[in-house]
């Protein structure tokens, strides 16, 4: 019984983490659209942003953003007693499958390509 209780806890505390994470979705939605349709910036498997055509513009908007996600997911960590780096890859996840076709995702063997 105690392990059905666990597994059920666990399923909660995932399923708030990801309602958590929606919310700070709008703080970057202004300048966050064209970077990616420009191709400037990508999406990783760890939650944050990533360059792929190098720039000071690409490097700002990263920067400020990723700062921003990190500030949100140690939010979410501390609010559902997670660790970060599993809120890191749960918001990775979310983020790679939101990201729309023909943005850039990274994938684990490091390269960029157009999500299709």
């Amino acid at each position: 019984m105690k392990h059905k209780h666990h597994n059920l806890a666990q399923k909660l505390r995932h399923a708030l983490v990801y309602c958590v994470l929606l919310l700070p979705m709008t703080v970057w939605a202004v300048a966050l659209p064209e970077a990616k349709a420009a191709g400037m910036v990508g999406e990783q498997p760890d939650g944050y942003l990533g360059v792929v055509k190098d720039s000071a513009d690409a490097q700002a908007l990263i920067a400020d953003i990723n700062t921003k996600r990190k500030a949100a997911y140690e939010g979410v960590a501390g609010k559902t007693n997670q660790a970060l780096d599993v809120v890191e890859k749960l918001a990775g996840e979310r983020n790679l499958n939101k990201t729309g076709p023909g943005n850039y995702i990274k994938y684990p063997d490091g390269s960029w390509q157009k999500k299709k």
